[in-house]
C-alpha cells in the first residue's frame, strides 16, 4: 500500500472521519426524519449512476467521476447528514466493486466523503443559524454554494495529500496540477446537486430530469479524459510519452532524496538496431507495427511498478525503482534484450529485432532527469559501439563531459600557440630483436595542461577524435615529426618514425597532400615516415580509407596496422591493404608468459605476417622472458620499457650514446656527442639468446 507515512495518513483520516461523525450526529441538526419519496429516488439513482463511473488515467484516487456526489449532496440539503452519508457509502461500495478497488481504498474513500459531507453540513447549519427565517431564497442558495466549496476543498485536499505521500514528488505541483479539471467536473456535480435539491422540494417528478445534465457532465469528463490521455500517452504504442517520463523521474528522484536509506533507481534507454533498414525496405506502416510489437514486449517484461515510455522514433525508456545494486538494472536490461531476440512476424515475414540499452543510476550518475537522460544516452551509444548490447554509464565513455569539452577547447588554443601550449612529441625506440639495432621510433603525443597537469594520452585522443580539432592535431604532430627527422639528418641519424593517425584523417586525401608538402619542405624522404592505423579505423569506412592508403603507399610512406588482433575483420583486408608492418597489441604481449592462449595468438600473428611478407613489431615488451619468447618465435622488432621509455628527442640521442645494446652502440659511434645535460634512465641490457 506504500510507505509507512501513507498508511499512517490513511488511518488518521479514517479516525478523524469517525470522530467528526460522532460529534456531528450528536448535534440537534443531525436528527433523522422519515425518508420522502424524492430521497428514495435520489438514493436509487446514486447507486445506479455509480455502477458506471468514468475513470480517467492518472494516479489520483479522485480522478474518476462519481455521479453519486450530485445525489448525496442534494440529500444533505433536503434531509440530513446521516441520510447523505448512508447513500454515499452505499454508492462507494458499488463503485469499488465495479472498479475492483481494494477494501482499504473503499474505507478511505468513505472516510473522505464523511469529512467532506460533515464540512458541508456544518456550513449549512451555520447558515441556518445566522440567517433570519424570512431571508430571501438567494441567501439560501449562497449558503448551499459555500457548502459545496467546503465539500470540494476537504475532498480535494485529503486526496492530494494521500497522492503526495504515496507517490512522492513536490507537494505544491501535486496540489496544483489536477485542480482545474477536478474543480470543473466535481464542481458541476455539486452545483447540480443544489439545483436538484430545490427541484425535489417541489416534486419528486423533477428528480429524473437530472439524468440529462448528468450525461452532459459525463460527456465533459470523457472529453477531459481523452485530452489527458493524448497528452500523457504515445499515440502509436499506447505507452507513456516523454512528458510523463520526465514527471515520473522527477517524482521518484524527489521521493528518494527524502528517503533516509540509500535508495536507487535506474533509467534505461533502449535504441533498436537497424530499425531504419525496416522502414526503408518495407515502409513506415510495417515499421510502425514493429514498434507496437516491441512496445508490447517491453510492457510485459518490466517489473510491477516500473514505467516504460516511448521517446519517439525507435527509442524507448524504462524507469525501474527499488534497486538494491546496479546488477538489478543490468538483469532487467538482459531480460529485455532476451525478450527482443525472438523474431516478430508481420504479414508472414519474420523480422529480427535487437536493441542497445544504456543504463544511468540515481544518484551515482545524476539526480535530475536531464543528467540521467544524457548519461543513459552516452551508455547506450557505448553499448552500440562495443556491440555488447548493454552498458552502464562510465565517465570515461562520455565524450561530452565538462572536462572533455574543456580539453578540446584548450587543445585548440594549444595548437594555435607558436610555443606548442604544453604539447610535446616523445619518441620510443623500436629495436631489431636479433641485432639490438635501433631501426625506428614511434612518435607519442604528450600534453602538460596548464590547469590539469599531464593529460593521459588516451583521454586526450578520446576527447579530440570526435571533434574537428583531431585533424589539426594530426597535422601538428606530422609537422613536428618531419621537422625532427630533418634535424637528425645532419647527425647521420636516419630513423623511420611511426605516427598514429585517426580514421577522420583518412576519410579524404587531404592528408596525402599535407604529407607531400611536409616532406618536400624539410627534404625528408618518404621512407622515413610510417603511418599507423587501427583495425577499427579501417572498418569505419573501408573503401574511402583504402583509397587514401593506396595514395600514401604510392608516395612511398609505409603503412602499419596497429593493435593487430583486437579487431574483427583484419584477415579479409590484409591482402588488400598496402601494409609494410603489423604491430601485435600489447595486451597479448603482456599475457604471453602466463597465458598459453595469448602466446598462441602472438605466434599465429607472427606466422601470418611472415607468410604475407610483413614486418612484425611487438608492443609492450617489459621483461627479458617476454623478449626471449618473441625472439624464439621469430618476431623481428620490439618496443617497450625493457628497452626504453618514451622520451623527448634530445634524450633519445643521449640514450643511444649510453645504451649497451650492440646495434645501438654501432649507431652511437657515428653520432656526435650526446647532449651534455640529457637526463636518462639506462635501459636493461638484453643478452644474446
Amino acid at each position: 500500500m506504500g510507505s509507512g507515512r501513507f498508511i499512517g495518513y490513511v488511518a488518521i483520516v479514517v479516525v478523524l472521519a469517525a470522530a467528526v461523525l460522532v460529534v456531528e450526529l450528536a448535534t440537534p441538526f443531525a436528527g433523522s426524519g422519515p425518508w420522502e419519496a424524492e430521497i428514495w429516488l435520489m438514493a436509487a439513482m446514486a447507486l445506479v449512476a455509480d455502477a458506471f463511473p468514468m475513470s480517467p488515467p492518472g494516479r489520483r484516487m479522485s480522478s474518476a467521476v462519481f455521479p453519486s456526489i450530485c445525489f448525496s449532496f442534494a440529500i444533505l440539503i433536503d434531509s440530513n447528514l446521516a441520510a447523505a452519508l448512508v447513500v454515499q457509502a452505499a454508492a462507494v461500495v458499488v463503485s469499488s466493486w465495479r472498479m475492483k478497488h481494494k477494501p482499504w481504498r473503499a474505507v478511505f474513500n468513505i472516510a473522505q466523503y464523511a469529512i467532506a459531507l460533515s464540512a458541508a453540513s456544518a456550513v449549512i447549519h451555520l447558515g441556518a443559524t445566522l440567517l433570519p427565517i424570512d431571508a430571501a431564497a438567494g441567501w439560501a442558495v449562497a449558503v448551499c454554494v459555500l457548502a459545496a466549496v467546503a465539500w470540494f476543498l476537504c475532498k480535494y485536499t485529503t486526496t492530494s495529500v494521500a497522492v503526495w505521500l504515496r507517490f512522492g514528488g513536490p507537494l505544491w505541483p501535486t496540489l496544483r496540477a489536477p485542480l482545474a479539471p477536478e474543480a470543473l467536473t466535481t464542481g458541476a456535480l455539486l452545483l447540480l446537486g443544489v439545483i436538484l435539491a430545490a427541484a425535489a422540494d417541489q416534486s419528486a417528478l423533477y428528480v429524473p430530469l437530472a439524468i440529462i445534465p448528468l450525461i452532459a457532465v459525463q460527456r465533459l469528463a470523457v472529453l477531459s479524459t481523452e485530452q489527458t490521455r493524448l497528452a500523457r500517452l504515445d499515440s502509436l504504442t499506447g505507452l507513456a510519452n516523454r512528458k510523463v517520463l520526465i514527471s515520473e523521474v522527477g517524482s521518484i528522484a524527489a521521493e528518494y532524496a527524502r528517503s533516509p536509506a540509500k535508495a536507487r533507481f535506474a533509467l534505461l534507454l533502449l535504441d533498436l538496431d537497424r530499425f531504419k533498414h525496416v522502414n526503408d525496405a518495407l515502409g513506415h506502416t510495417v515499421g510502425d507495427r514493429l514498434l507496437v510489437a516491441v512496445a508490447d514486449r517491453l510492457a510485459k517484461n518490466i517489473r510491477e511498478g516500473d514505467l516504460v515510455a516511448r521517446l519517439g522514433g525507435d527509442e524507448f525508456a524504462i524507469v525501474s525503482g527499488r534497486l538494491t545494486s546496479p546488477d538489478d538494472a543490468v538483469r532487467l536490461a538482459a531480460r529485455i534484450t532476451q525478450a527482443l531476440q525472438d523474431p516478430v512476424t508481420l504479414d508472414g515475414l519474420p523480422l529480427d529485432i535487437s536493441g542497445s540499452i544504456g543504463i544511468a543510476l540515481y544518484p551515482e550518475h545524476g539526480t535530475d532527469f536531464a543528467t540521467l537522460m544524457r548519461h543513459a544516452d552516452v551508455a547506450m551509444y557505448d553499448a552500440k559501439h562495443r556491440g555488447d548490447g548493454i552498458a552502464l554509464y562510465a565517465a570515461e565513455s562520455d565524450h561530452n563531459s565538462p572536462r572533455r569539452l574543456s580539453l578540446v577547447a584548450d587543445l585548440r588554443k594549444a595548437l594555435e600557440d607558436p610555443e606548442g601550449g604544453g604539447l610535446n612529441v616523445f619518441y620510443q625506440p623500436q629495436i631489431e630483436i636479433s641485432s639490438g639495432e635501433v631501426v625506428g621510433v614511434e612518435a607519442l603525443l604528450r600534453w602538460h595542461h596548464p590547469a590539469y597537469g599531464p593529460v593521459d594520452p588516451e583521454e586526450l585522443i578520446k576527447a579530440a577524435e570526435p571533434s574537428a580539432v583531431m585533424r589539426q592535431l594530426t597535422r601538428w604532430v606530422l609537422a613536428e615529426v618531419v621537422a625532427q627527422l630533418a634535424r637528425w639528418r645532419p647527425m647521420a641519424l636516419r630513423l623511420r618514425c611511426a605516427v598514429n593517425v585517426s580514421v577522420r584523417d583518412l576519410h579524404n586525401d587531404d592528408i596525402v597532400e599535407h604529407v607531400t608538402d611536409l616532406l618536400r619542405e624539410h627534404g625528408v624522404t618518404a621512407d622515413q615516415l610510417q603511418l599507423e592505423i587501427t583495425e577499427e579505423g579501417l572498418m569505419a569506412d573501408p573503401n574511402r580509407v583504402l583509397a587514401t592508403l593506396a595514395k600514401l603507399d604510392k608516395l612511398g610512406v609505409a603503412i602499419a596496422l596497429d593493435d593487430f588482433g583486437t579487431g574483427y575483420s583484419s584477415m579479409q583486408h590484409l591482402r588488400r591493404l598496402p601494409l609494410a608492418e603489423v604491430k601485435i597489441d600489447r595486451t597479448f604481449v603482456f599475457g604471453m608468459r602466463e597465458d598459453p592462449d595469448d602466446a598462441a595468438i602472438v605466434s599465429s600473428i607472427i606466422e601470418l605476417a611472415g607468410a604475407l611478407g610483413l614486418r612484425v613489431v611487438a608492443e609492450g615488451v617489459e621483461d627479458e622472458p617476454t623478449w626471449r619468447m618473441l625472439h624464439q618465435q621469430g618476431c623481428e622488432v620490439a618496443q617497450g620499457w625493457f628497452y626504453a621509455r618514451p622520451m623527448p628527442a634530445e634524450d633519445l640521442l643521449a640514450w643511444i650514446a649510453r645504451t649497451t645494446l650492440p646495434g645501438a652502440r654501432r649507431l652511437a659511434s657515428r653520432l656526435p656527442a650526446a647532449h651534455p645535460h640529457a637526463v636518462i634512465v639506462p635501459a636493461p641490457t638484453p643478452e644474446s639468446p
